[in-house]
């Protein structure tokens, strides 16, 4: 099965990266966006694993949380990964406890490695997706500053999940497989 190690967004905050989206939609010529239950945060993408990878995914992922303690995500900011001719990917940005985040995120590469799901090459660049593909009908500096400042709230980051990514009637879904509380 596809999976990935994310972070589940507050209810509210996903409500007003939804809003948000809503009117960013108005300005777009084409492209494809993300469902409200599908945003997310993620930490690691594990592609296809197993169920004894599971099973060892669970084991490590339990003693990193474990040892972390709750901290605190702002969604804030907006910005592009450029592809030829559309953005590739439009994505919310965060702040808050940053440095617990990267902290996070290092001890799972750390841990995962050895279980073969080695770092990315690219350095962890934290953010939300929430379109893919799109064609503006403008340059999007200008949409970014009609926008003004965005700040979509907060979510208390006190557990994450193995996330299972399948298609379903030609529709991309996330299924919580596991949970691991951050308790340290």
């Amino acid at each position: 099965m596809r999976a990935f190690l994310g972070i589940e967004l507050a209810p509210e905050v996903k409500k007003a990266i939804y809003e948000l989206q809503q009117r960013l939609r108005k300005y777009a010529l084409k492209g494809r966006w993300k469902y409200i239950e599908n945003y997310h945060l993620t930490l690691k993408f594990l592609d296809q694993i197993s169920m004894a990878q599971w099973k060892q995914i669970d084991a490590a992922m339990r003693e990193v949380a474990g040892g972390k303690k709750p901290f605190d995500l702002i969604v804030s900011g907006m910005g592009v990964f450029a592809g030829k001719g559309a953005i590739r990917v439009l994505w919310l940005g965060l702040s808050g406890d940053l440095p617990e985040l990267y902290s996070l995120q290092r001890e799972i590469d750390q841990a995962l490695t050895p279980l073969g799901f080695p770092p990315e090459k690219r350095p962890y660049r934290p953010h939300i997706t929430i379109g893919q593909d799109i064609v503006f009908e403008c340059p999007f500096d200008q949409i970014r500053e009609s926008s003004g400042e965005v700040h979509l709230g907060l979510t208390k980051v006190d557990n994450i999940y193995l996330f299972k990514s399948e298609q379903v009637q030609q529709k991309r879904v996330y299924s919580k497989l596991s949970e691991y509380q951050l308790n340290g």
